[in-house]
């Protein structure tokens, strides 16, 4: 094997490895975002799951590489973890919003003159 072709793996196999640490920051800023992290494309981090998961299957089929496909999956994993927390964090801002308006639009139909429950009563 040439000095180029083991640099360029060696290169590729740092980089890759690294990355994963990379998601560590995105990773915390979903986890304190308050607004439901409405800045995370949820549609982008799915893209890159996938182009993941189709390394993870070059690495296993093509070259039977399981270094490889671990290094991946790992990424792969990170990238579906941002689109889960991303998600939990969407729903509980909606959760967050919606319950206080619901609790006060419920006290206003059972207790405001001329609503249809306070005449039942």
């Amino acid at each position: 094997m040439s000095a180029a072709v083991e640099i360029a793996i060696a290169i590729f196999a740092v980089s890759n490895s690294v990355r994963v640490v990379a998601y560590v920051p995105q990773i915390v800023r979903v986890a304190r975002d308050r607004d439901g992290a409405a800045a995370v494309s949820c549609l982008t981090w799915l893209l890159f799951a996938v182009s993941h998961l189709s390394t993870v299957a070059y690495a296993v089929v093509v070259i039977d590489d399981w270094g490889m496909a671990t290094i991946f999956g790992v990424n792969m994993l990170c990238c579906l973890f941002i689109i889960g927390l991303t998600i939990y964090k969407r729903v509980a801002s909606r959760t967050l919003v919606l319950e206080p308006i619901a609790a006060v639009d419920a006290a206003l139909q059972t207790t405001a003159p001329g609503s249809p429950i306070a005449e039942r009563q």
